[in-house]
């Protein structure tokens, strides 16, 4: 490992202290969720955007309402619908006629123009609906009407999705999912944060979080994260990680035998940026293989499908990608 930069290593401690603020104000709003924080807020460090998957009641809206409090970012919400259509996201053109009579149109932007959309139920629009997000998500700015249009900065999409109510709903293809930083699964409570969650939440008073972090030192953070150091043993263990999950690569026989596609480059990328993300919020100059470990299954999920036949033998995704984690223990 290289010698770190004196000044990186002063912005790092800096950066730490206020992420710790950060992360504090948010747990006085969402209880009991700190697995689930730390992996939102390391998709925001890495300039990413997140799936945020869970059952309805679990504060998945409250996290992103909450986040976009105490990071000081412009926040929109967009429920979709069936009906919902591409220009109720990113806008549209309107014709207008000025004081003079002339008649020339204007463009009205919709709320993708914002520094924190959250994009709730994504999958119950249509595929042609969740088309519009495609570019903003990739490239930070839409095209209406042959106009380009830049989104402000930062930009993340933090995408809802219910994953037991399925009816009326379009699943996410592919290329959509692969924009995706991380997958987070947002599981139950413990029995004593449900306590908690009852006492705290049913009175007169409830907790409200504040401001921790400006939109400037987010970005700073987020220039901060891309100049962390990372070792030679942890770049070979995000390769091999991603390599052996695709099965014309894989050295395991297994994966070969049972996953029917796996992750691109863009799966390393996330690792890389988001091991040094999750370094930094807990204090550390550079990620370890523990980092890559504990974000393997949020970067792989969403980027693997199984055969048929694994499927049908009772294998999950999940099952694989602790496989994949043994090769690199």
């Amino acid at each position: 490992m290289q010698d770190i930069p004196a000044n990186i290593e002063k912005a790092a401690g800096a950066a730490s202290e206020k992420l710790s603020t950060a992360r504090a104000n948010i747990g006085r709003v969402v209880y009991g969720q700190d697995a689930v924080v730390e992996l939102a807020l390391a998709a925001i460090l890495s300039g990413g955007h997140a799936l945020l998957v869970g059952v309805p009641g679990l504060a998945k809206t409250l996290l992103v309402e909450t986040l976009g409090t105490v990071l000081g970012l412009d926040d929109k919400r967009v429920q979709f619908t069936p009906d919902l259509m591409p220009g109720d996201i990113l806008g549209s053109e309107v014709l207008e006629e000025n004081a003079k009579g002339k008649r020339e149109f204007r463009f009205i932007p919709g709320p993708v123009f914002t520094q924190l959309l959250m994009a709730d139920e994504i999958n119950r629009a249509s595929p042609r609906t969740q088309s519009a997000l495609l570019q903003a998500m990739q490239e930070k700015f839409v095209t209406v009407a042959g106009v380009r249009h830049d989104l402000p900065k930062p930009f993340h999409v933090l995408a809802t999705q219910n994953p037991i109510e399925q009816e009326g709903t379009y699943p996410l293809p592919e290329a959509q999912l692969d924009r995706f930083l991380l997958r987070i699964d947002v599981d139950f409570p413990t029995l004593e944060t449900e306590r908690n969650i009852l006492v705290r939440t049913t009175g007169t008073e409830t907790a409200g979080a504040k401001k921790a972090i400006t939109p400037k030192q987010l970005m700073d953070m987020q220039a901060l994260v891309r100049k962390l150091p990372v070792g030679e043993n942890v770049l070979d263990a995000i390769l091999t990680l991603v390599r052996n999950a695709r099965p014309a690569q894989s050295e395991i026989e297994s994966v070969r035998e049972s996953v029917s596609w796996g992750p691109g480059p863009r799966a390393g990328q996330a690792l890389m940026l988001a091991s040094r993300a999750r370094a930094l919020i807990d204090g550390r100059l550079s990620p370890s293989i523990d980092d890559v470990l504990a974000l393997a299954e949020p970067v792989l999920k969403h980027r693997m499908a199984l055969n048929f036949a694994a499927r049908a033998d009772g294998q999950t995704v999940g099952s694989v990608i602790e496989t994949l984690k043994d090769r690199i223990r």
